[in-house]
């Protein structure tokens, strides 16, 4: 039997001398260089006791190692679980435990405040650095360059991705093999990717955007990839010229256009940008292609589902659009009372159904049943338009989370850390324009009537319990929220009154 996610986006590849990655430092790696780590991975994690089916939970920098780990865990059968390297230690507790995570893959400097996780949850803790070296690549050095797949079937499971709305607990998105490869497949073909190309990815890895949209394309195109640790605008600069395509946040490409060499001259040898996980501005859309003479390609798309919609790569490219459903997955627009599909034009919940819907989530069969209907469609939360033409217009969330840089931000986490600090009575979180990231988290707090707070103690406290993404950009003290008749919090008001707030002059 097969392993249809390893077969295509690895298999194909075996023996290849041509090359795959290239670092920042100009240090290559080949497609059968890359395997062979690979493999020593995959026997490292069965070494351990690891079965088809079992969870190995990764919280290490961007590497081709890192890469590696991933394609170990698809080719022995387990589940990869890529955690935010932002996370702490008190953050990924959670996420260990949840998952069942037998194995627990992190920093050499986090091992010390890991060790508790892993103690508690009974996960092997092995350490990577960004350099590839610690006792997980110890281990793997004596290992054979090659193994057995693991046969596995398409609707098998391949990765968690976890997930949240603004209350109740972290979800983890249960993602199947065909999920991956159906649309790995759908994006490399309406994309128009082929061996020839070259990918500059700067994104990271523990997530949809970098993991399984730009990295499964690359693979399953065969194209090269020049694969940054992070985003680096001299590195970017110096490799645009060589690269043919790249996919990044808004925040990418507001970066590169304050940049006085970013021009069609620097761009010419491109036929590709592509833009995802926040929404991008009309602003920046004309100014990049003023300067580029590219049009930025938006697409829409979330963990529980891969890529759903995107603009057309020949055809027009509209701002403020995620263009028109992909191939093979079906959108519509529907009541949130009543699950009524709505007319075309008006404005409701996004739904959305095809082979890139994940299969639930791990070990919460109410709030899988909440969101995914029986007849397969995904409830995505989010409110959204179809328009004369087809396009199709992410006109808000009908919930309260903030996406800044690319990253989900979920208010009421924040909230909790903050109603717990001395001093303050209450607080709401909401998200707010920001010229750099899209959105950024403002905080805003009502004292006690015992005491006032100490805004600076209070940022230098959370700044220990809440990864550095999710922290607010300012806090702000208020006399009071604006409530409903019911009692309910008004974040609409509050964004509306602070929106401005980060404009640029």
């Amino acid at each position: 039997m097969a392993n249809p996610l390893y077969d295509a986006l690895f298999g194909r590849h075996l023996g290849q001398a041509t090359v795959f990655l290239q670092m920042q430092d100009g240090t290559t790696l080949t497609h059968g260089q890359f395997l062979q780590q690979a493999a020593q991975y995959a026997h490292v994690l069965t070494n351990f006791g690891l079965t088809h089916g079992d969870r190995v939970a990764v919280q290490i920098e961007k590497s081709p190692q890192s890469l590696a780990i991933y394609a170990a865990c698809v080719q022995a059968g387990l589940i990869f679980l890529p955690l935010n390297t932002a996370y702490t230690a008190s953050e990924l507790s959670y996420f260990v435990e949840d998952s069942g995570a037998r194995v627990l893959i992190c920093d050499p400097k986090a091992q010390e405040s890991l060790t508790p996780v892993a103690q508690t949850t009974d996960a092997q803790l092995e350490t990577m650095d960004a350099l590839g070296s610690g006792s997980f690549a110890q281990k793997a050095a004596s290992q054979p360059t090659q193994f057995s797949t693991v046969p596995r079937k398409a609707e098998d499971l391949a990765a968690f991705l976890y997930t949240s709305g603004t209350t109740g607990r972290s979800k983890g998105a249960m993602l199947t093999q065909n999920n991956l490869l159906s649309n790995a497949e759908v994006l490399t073909d309406h994309w128009a990717f082929s061996a020839t190309d070259v990918l500059l990815h700067a994104l990271p890895i523990f997530h949809t955007h970098g993991l399984f949209v730009a990295t499964n394309i690359a693979l399953l195109s065969g194209c090269k990839i020049f694969f940054l640790p992070k985003f680096d605008r001299e590195a970017i600069v110096a490799f645009i010229p060589q690269a043919t395509s790249m996919m990044g946040v808004p925040t990418f490409y507001t970066r590169l256009l304050d940049d006085p060499r970013f021009d069609r001259d620097l761009t010419g040898h491109m036929r590709l940008f592509i833009s995802g996980s926040a929404p991008l501005r009309a602003e920046t859309h004309k100014l990049f292609e003023e300067r580029s003479g590219h049009r930025i390609l938006e697409r829409y798309g979330m963990t529980e589902t891969n890529m759903s919609t995107s603009n057309p790569y020949e055809g027009e490219r509209r701002a403020g659009t995620v263009g028109f459903p992909l191939p093979g997955i079906e959108l519509k627009i529907t009541d949130s009372t009543t699950g009524e599909t709505l007319p075309q034009g008006d404005i409701g919940e996004i739904e959305v159904r095809g082979a890139n819907v994940f299969k639930g989530y791990w070990n919460m069969p109410e709030k899988t049943a909440e969101e995914l209907r029986s007849d397969g469609f995904f409830i995505t939360g989010d409110l959204g338009m179809i328009d004369a033409d087809g396009y199709v217009h992410i006109v808000g969330r009908n919930k309260d989370l903030i996406i800044s840089g690319g990253f989900n931000i979920y208010p009421k986490e924040i909230e909790a850390v903050l109603d717990a600090q001395e001093g303050v009575r209450e607080s709401a979180v909401i998200g707010v324009p920001h010229p750099d990231f899209g959105e950024t988290v403002l905080a805003l707090i009502v004292p006690s009537a015992e005491r006032a707070p100490d805004l600076d103690a209070i940022h230098a406290h959370i700044s220990q319990s809440l990864a550095r993404f999710k922290l607010p950009k300012k806090l702000i003290l208020l006399p009071k929220l604006p409530r409903n008749t019911m009692g309910k919090v008004q974040k609409n008001t509050l964004r509306d009154q602070f929106r401005d707030l980060f404009a640029k002059s």
